[in-house]
């Protein structure tokens, strides 16, 4: 691992690393904000055991794990897209600063509602991130086709001679 990966992915993971411990330790006030998405999903699937505190635990354990993996370079890309999944919900329910009557509060929860648009755009880039010991995928595609290439313009000729 290089040393941009070294420092770069733990700094990105770090918000939801703690969020996600957060979350799992004490749902409080962020479970409320998400009774209303339990709410529609109980609509659909009535049998399950979902409220606010399940699915705010729920959340922050899937940011906890990734957020771990992220930071420790153990399936970087899948955890960056893991974590990227969860933002627009967590988002949309935790941010809703057109819903703030307050200037102060609408301004507070823009900047967090834009941070996490934020973080979302540089988790999609880490998913893109090729291992530094392998080629970017588009040149290994590349690469292939050169190679088929080769090797048919080779029997080719070995059918001419």
């Amino acid at each position: 691992m290089t040393l941009l990966r070294t420092v770069a992915r733990p700094m990105l993971a770090s918000m939801f690393i703690y969020g996600g411990a957060t979350a799992l330790k004490d749902p409080g006030p962020r479970a409320a904000k998400a009774q209303a998405t339990a709410d529609r999903i109980k609509k659909f699937a009535p049998e399950l055991p979902v409220n606010g505190s399940n699915l705010t635990r729920f959340n922050g354990a899937a940011q906890l794990a990734a957020g771990l993996a992220l930071a420790t370079g153990r399936f970087p890309r899948l955890a960056a897209l893991g974590l990227a999944a969860t933002l627009p919900a967590t988002t949309l329910a935790g941010h809703p600063y057109w819903n703030e009557t307050d200037p102060g509060a609408r301004a507070n929860q823009r900047i967090h509602f834009l941070k996490n648009v934020s973080m979302t755009g540089g988790l999609l880039m880490a998913t893109l991130d090729p291992d530094p010991h392998k080629k970017f995928i588009g040149r290994r595609a590349k690469d292939k086709v050169v190679d088929a290439a080769a090797s048919v313009h080779d029997q080719i000729d070995h059918l001419r001679s």
